[in-house]
């Protein structure tokens, strides 16, 4: 495919119209959607290649450079109300062919221990009605106030309004912030409180825990590349 080629009046350097994006020294753009609508149904990379007539190793280096500009898309701050909650993963190690300390899990497997244990991974998942979408793994274990502070002060400020569900980090967080909160117990009695709930992050967690079921457990070192195809996913999904 022939592109238009320009020079810079200033270095003289020359580029074209997808220099410095994921399509730069790609052969074969037009068929970089149907290779992102593969990645947000879950498709293996070799399907993917049956698909839309693509090397699967080429496929490969596509998915990193998608990644690779998804990670550099970000907002600077929330605005007016933050629906925030958290999710929690089973910690894997899949793909790794020597796991020490316990036996292989087994399609996903289950956590030995009951409730939340570091045995599981959390993901933060932080909302505002405006669709600025927070959604990283900050740790095992379960949430506390400094993972919190490290991982979303530089995005909150006074003027947002916290909704979040009762765990005691959430409001000890507010409060050492000045953050107006509201708190939602898990017992489903009281949905909403003015124009405050959670029921946008619960919809994304619903939908994030379907998608990822597929894959019958993800390497926790991978997570994060799959949170930023789910994000992807929710936007391209009708809500």
């Amino acid at each position: 495919m022939e592109r238009q080629r320009y020079r810079c009046k200033d270095c003289r350097k020359s580029f074209i119209d997808v220099t410095t994006t994921p399509l730069h020294r790609t052969h074969l753009p037009h068929k970089w959607l149907d290779f992102i609508q593969c990645m947000i149904e879950g498709y293996s990379l070799r399907k993917s290649s049956e698909m839309i007539e693509v090397h699967f190793i080429t496929l490969f280096y596509w998915r990193h450079k998608l990644l690779s500009a998804l990670k550099q898309m970000d907002f600077e701050q929330f605005s007016s109300i933050v629906e925030m909650d958290e999710t929690y993963f089973l910690y894997s190690e899949k793909g790794k062919r020597k796991i020490t300390g316990r036996k292989s899990h087994k399609r996903g497997g289950t956590s030995k221990y009951r409730g939340i244990s570091n045995e599981q991974v959390c993901v933060l998942i932080a909302r505002d009605r405006q669709k600025s979408t927070y959604s990283k793994v900050i740790g095992q274990g379960r949430i506390v106030k400094s993972r919190l502070e490290k991982a979303i002060a530089s995005k909150l400020s006074t003027s947002n309004v916290l909704s979040t569900d009762a765990w005691r980090a959430f409001k000890t967080y507010a409060t050492e912030k000045g953050l107006e909160h509201y708190r939602f117990k898990s017992d489903g009695k009281e949905r909403v409180r003015g124009l405050c709930h959670i029921q946008n992050v619960n919809n994304y967690h619903s939908r994030l825990k379907g998608w990822m079921d597929r894959f019958n457990g993800v390497a926790t070192k991978y997570l994060a590349l799959f949170e930023l195809v789910s994000i992807l996913r929710y936007y391209q999904t009708p809500q």
